[in-house]
């Protein structure tokens, strides 16, 4: 099976299950489930809950359905921060996906209780869950909270009016790349890293394994956003599914400190790293190899 018949496989389960968790019912307002559904299934890739699972596949084949809460509860977390980050008080984007955002389609207040809603009911997802330990629960918490995804979107928007033409100094480039470092690490790759290492927790891997499968998470999670800032400047607008761009914000960007060549070269390298990571698994890790490869070879 190629990587493309794999990841749609994989992304099936994972709305099958999502639709399960989300489907309608009379306990909470209509309006609500509304908006929570329309921005769970706006037609993201899924990668985070993909990685979930591939990550206990590969620790665990025979056990890995038990990481499917975990997975979806992720996934969740992921669209609660998106929901926010598109608001008028942060990115301010009116689609996302080539579709209306959360706020232009029920309003600002309904798209801040959506997001709301879907990061507590992820909480609610795990702890429910029989096979789940709160170690895995604290791991959640933990990445989304303000030490990495939260703290990243902090740092983001305390510097989205940064604008860098020539940097005279040296140290005025480390300092400065240490910021984005510490955004692109805690803003988008948290929830990456953090999703391989639960996925493994919730087959019990061995320490080894789930230590490596954090490097590898670490290594991917900031190549990732790296490509995003490099398809913001090159990539197709309609794939990407925006009409704006992080320059438009006055965002602080890889492209913008060190431009398009160089930053993918920086990804390519993280992308080697990652690959490297993986040794501990040989063959089973096949699949791991062939995403890291996706994320920078993608066009959206």
């Amino acid at each position: 099976m190629d990587l493309k018949q794999n990841l749609k496989k994989r992304k099936e389960i994972i709305n099958c299950a999502l639709n399960e968790y989300l489907k309608f019912n009379s306990k909470s307002p209509r309006i609500i489930q509304r908006a929570m559904r329309y921005s769970v299934f706006s037609g993201g890739k899924r990668l985070r809950p993909i990685l979930v699972l591939c990550s206990a596949e590969i620790c665990r084949k025979a056990e890995y359905k038990k990481a499917l809460g975990p997975a979806c509860a992720l996934e969740m977390i992921h669209t609660y921060s998106l929901i926010h980050d598109d608001l008028p008080a942060m990115d301010n984007d009116d689609y996302r996906r080539n579709k209306l955002t959360c706020h232009k389609k029920f309003g600002e207040a309904m798209a801040i209780l959506a997001g709301d809603a879907l990061l507590t009911y992820a909480f609610q997802i795990v702890a429910d869950d029989p096979w789940v330990k709160k170690e895995l629960i604290g791991e959640l918490a933990k990445a989304a909270g303000k030490e990495k995804m939260l703290g990243g979107q902090v740092e983001d928007i305390q510097n989205s009016k940064c604008r860098i033409k020539k940097l005279k100094f040296k140290k005025e480039r480390i300092k400065i790349a240490g910021k984005i470092n510490y955004i692109h690490t805690c803003k988008t790759g948290a929830l990456i890293k953090t999703g391989l290492k639960i996925g493994a927790m919730a087959v019990k891997a061995p320490v080894r394994k789930i230590e490596a499968l954090e490097k590898y998470g670490e290594n991917i999670g900031l190549a990732f956003q790296i490509m995003d800032d490099v398809l913001d400047v090159i990539g197709n607008k309609e794939k990407l599914g925006k009409r704006g761009s992080d320059s438009d914000n006055n965002k602080l960007t890889y492209p913008l400190i060190y431009g398009v060549e160089k930053s993918n070269k920086k990804a390519k390298k993280l992308i080697e790293k990652a690959k490297e990571n993986l040794t501990v698994f040989g063959e089973k890790a096949d699949i791991l190899h062939k995403i890291a490869d996706y994320i920078i070879n993608r066009e959206y």
